[in-house]
This record gives C-alpha cells, sequence and structure tokens, in this order.
C-alpha cells in the first residue's frame, strides 16, 4: 500500500486539547465494520461532529479551516484505548497528516506509522503553545525532524525510527517498502 509521501507540512492547526482522547472517540465502534479507508474520514469524531439526528454541529473540525488542516494538535495521551487500525485511517482519510500532543498511546502511534499519519510527542513547552494557539501555521519537517512554530515560538525535534521516517518520506508502508525491494531480492536468491 503506498499513501502520499511525507516531508514537510505546513499548516494552520485545528486544536482537541482534551486530554485521554481514545480510538472510540476517534473512530467510533459502529463505523469498524468498514473494511476501506476511503470514507472513513467522514466518520472521524462523530459525536463531536454530529448530533444525533446527524446534522452536523458547529464544532472547529466542520469548519472549512479545519478540514482545511493538515496537523491535529491533541491533548495529552491521544490515541488511547482499543487498537482500531480505523483510527489513523479516518484521521488520515479526513486530511490530517500529523498529530502533534505530549503523549501519544504506543498502540496508536505505531498504527499511524504505518498508515502515513506522522505522531509527534512534543515538549510540554511547546505542546502548551500550540493548545494556547489555535490555528496557528506550523511546520512540520520530517527530513530534519523539526517543528517549527511561527512568531518566535521556536524551533523543536522530535524522534522517530530511521524506518519509519524513511518509509513516510518514501510514501509507503511495510509491504510497499519489501515490494521496491523485490530487485534485491531476486539477486541475493541467484547468489544462493
Amino acid at each position: 500500500m503506498s499513501f502520499e509521501p511525507l516531508k514537510q507540512v505546513t499548516s494552520k492547526t485545528l486544536v482537541l486539547p482534551a486530554t485521554n482522547i481514545d480510538t472510540d472517540q476517534i473512530m467510533p465502534a459502529k463505523f469498524l465494520s468498514m473494511t476501506t479507508k476511503a470514507g472513513l474520514g467522514e466518520h472521524v469524531f462523530a459525536n463531536l461532529r454530529y448530533h444525533a439526528d446527524g446534522t452536523k454541529t458547529d464544532h472547529d473540525l466542520n469548519s472549512p479551516e479545519g478540514q482545511a488542516s493538515q496537523i491535529l494538535v491533541a491533548g495529552h495521551n491521544f490515541g488511547c484505548g482499543s487498537s482500531r487500525e480505523h483510527a489513523p485511517w479516518g484521521l488520515t482519510d479526513f486530511g490530517f497528516r500529523v498529530v502533534i500532543s505530549s503523549e501519544i498511546a504506543d498502540i496508536f502511534r505505531n498504527n499511524s506509522l504505518k498508515n502515513g499519519l506522522l505522531p509527534i510527542i512534543i515538549e510540554k513547552r511547546a505542546h502548551q503553545w500550540l493548545l494556547n494557539n489555535p490555528g496557528a501555521d506550523v511546520t512540520v519537517d520530517l527530513d530534519k525532524c523539526e517543528v517549527h512554530l511561527p512568531r518566535n515560538g521556536g524551533t523543536y525535534s522530535f524522534d522517530i525510527d530511521a524506518f519509519s521516517r524513511h518509509c513516510l518520506m518514501e510514501g509507503v508502508d511495510e509491504m510497499g517498502y519489501l515490494q521496491n525491494q523485490s530487485d534485491a531480492i531476486t539477486a541475493f536468491e541467484a547468489l544462493r
């Protein structure tokens, strides 16, 4: 599987400051029967975005600015709960390429990295700045592993393993990476 390569993203942020946003809040269980990624973005944060009758709320996620944002800034402990892969699928289908928080659940982080979504854990001071400045123009540079905040907000580094970074920058998942190595695999097998 492939996705749009992620090297640098500059976008206004969308801020969801709540702590402990779990994967059921990101992608409610009633949408887990979907087996394709296409269309899942419509259901992301459904309980925040829609009234019980199906009409849209006035939540920032429904605003033109919110729907144009590629960077989600979330409260502490984002993506906790179950391991549903539908959560990063839905976030990327909605249009997000980056999630920034002071803590991101490990399973959600791993699922995100395999599906074209860059989860960034940033130091608390920078995280607080982002929470206090919703809609800020932020640049994420995956090549340098840096987040650049505007208005002298500073530049902050983040960690990512080399393999995940390579896959995101090339726009491939693990299977796509292996498929790209078919010539090397064939050459190795020929030597045996």
